[in-house]
């Protein structure tokens, strides 16, 4: 792929003022693959430039009008689906398969899902019947920096960029800078979907300088960052000094409780959950519960399973795992492998190290512990690999009391047959999502946690009234 070095600003590529550049590095060979610049102070005011001059017109723009944009950037997406997903293999190792079906194809499904509830939205309503000359308004919260990861690079990107747009709002961009290829084709598309200048921008740049001034800039309304607990926490504290409003998509150590009467796949079900992305999702189920009775074979499953769970090269097709994002997040899994071991839980697959073979590249062994407790650092921290913690439980209060000791709270999961437990269970979670025997929480729900998980919610309706201000009228019809 060629360097992109340029930024799109106010409906068009320009040169960065910044003469800083960085190597996106392929973590299946550990070789650079492109190189794109680092955006300084003044490429960020450019761009928040661009985009409050585009907002005053924007934001009155008609539903009619961004639903017609919004449908002409979906056709688009469909034809270059084939280079997004090429992009994201390249930038953050997904294996073609993976990054076909799911990275590229959740970027579309939102996409799709926020024309349909753009269409049924009403930005002006009454109050009720009790009130008829109260009247509600939903106006765009205006400029927004939006600062996405590398995990899922498309998948977050449309979960910001989209109801953004539609709500009336306009924009500055900031993918991450180890993963932003997949970014710059998705401003190409929107640059060749003809959106006004400046509703959209673009700028590439690391978290300590672009990301800084984007969020510290005085013309920016409104943040939605995705990323660390960490990161949030400062971006937090630099929104707070002019009220900007934030949304916020952190961490989680989702907790999957296993009942003796679970599905037969569960166990299964479970570890690829968990595995899936190299672990590289902040909702990935890394803490297995497992009730006691069965306790056993499920770490015996689990041996089996893990040890012939296929790593390898990202580029060919298949279902299996590709390396995680960078030397420094590996070494960051390797540290919490051996600290698991020290701390005393067994380990039963994996380990440290990389998978035979695979020598060259970032490349992670799936790794299972056994008889983990809930003060272990494994068991409290967010690895962000494919390492999976077992601890067993008695009781289905005991099984509620570990999973919500844990300062996350964005996805949990449970595995049983019994419909009342489920409702039980479900309520007493302590997370914005709770899967229920697979079924998986569906494209267009809200997205996002309670506690340390985050601020906010993504996807659907719920989505794009983060993007939303309400405003009450009295005396409409008077």
């Amino acid at each position: 792929m060629e360097n992109k070095k340029n930024f799109y600003i106010d409906g068009k590529w320009v040169t960065p003022k910044s003469k800083e550049e960085i190597k996106v590095i392929d973590p299946a060979t550990e070789e650079n693959c492109a190189v794109i610049s680092l955006g300084n102070k003044d490429d960020v005011n450019d761009a928040v430039s661009a985009a409050k001059k585009a907002y005053s017109s924007w934001a009155f723009s008609s539903k009619e009008e961004r639903i017609n944009l919004l449908e002409k950037l979906y056709e688009n997406y469909k034809k270059r689906w084939a280079d997004i997903a090429e992009a994201i293999t390249l930038e953050m190792g997904a294996p073609k398969d993976f990054a076909t079906k799911l990275q590229a194809g959740t970027g579309a499904a939102h996409l799709k899902s926020f024309i349909r509830y753009l269409k049924n939205f009403e930005f002006e309503k009454p109050l009720g019947d009790h009130a008829p000359n109260q009247r509600l308004i939903y106006e765009p919260k205006g400029v927004c920096a939006l600062i996405t990861p590398w995990n899922w690079p498309m998948n977050q990107v449309c979960l910001k960029v989209m109801p953004a747009i539609a709500s009336g709002c306009t924009m500055v961009l900031k993918p991450s800078e180890l993963a932003p290829l997949s970014s710059v084709i998705l401003a190409e598309l929107i640059d060749e979907t003809k959106f006004p200048p400046g509703v959209f921008n673009l700028v590439n740049g690391d978290g300590a300088t672009t990301g800084d001034a984007l969020t510290s800039h005085p013309d920016i309304n409104m943040i939605s960052f995705t990323g660390s607990t960490r990161a949030g926490a400062l971006i937090s504290q630099n929104a707070a000094k002019d009220f900007k409003r934030v949304s916020l998509e952190l961490g989680g150590k989702g907790a999957n409780i296993i009942f003796k009467d679970a599905d037969p796949e569960a166990i299964e079900r479970g570890a690829l959950r968990c595995f899936r992305n190299s672990g590289q999702s902040c909702n990935a189920p890394t803490r297995m519960l497992v009730e006691k009775s069965m306790y056993k074979e499920a770490v015996e499953r689990l041996k089996k399973y893990t040890e012939s769970f296929e790593v390898g090269d990202p580029k060919k097709e298949g279902e299996h795992i590709g390396p995680v994002i960078s030397e420094t997040q590996y070494n960051k899994i390797q540290t919490l492998i051996k600290k698991g071991i020290d701390e005393g839980a067994k380990l039963i697959a994996g380990g440290p190290g990389k998978p035979e073979g695979l020598e060259k590249g970032y490349f992670v062994k799936p790794t299972v512990f056994a008889d983990v407790n809930n003060n272990m650092e494994i068991a409290r921290t967010e690895i962000f690999g494919p390492v999976l913690s077992v601890m067993p439980f008695e009781t289905e209060e005991e099984a509620i009391q570990i999973a919500n000791d844990t300062p996350y709270g964005l996805t949990n999961y449970i595995q049983t047959q019994d419909k009342e437990k489920v409702k039980r269970v479900a309520r007493k979670l302590r997370s914005g999502m709770v899967d229920v025997n697979g079924a998986g929480i569906a494209v267009d729900a809200p997205f996002g946690g309670f506690k340390h998980s985050g601020i906010g919610r993504e996807a659907g309706e719920h989505g794009l009234e983060e993007f939303l201000e309400v405003k009450a009228v009295g005396g409409w019809n008077n």
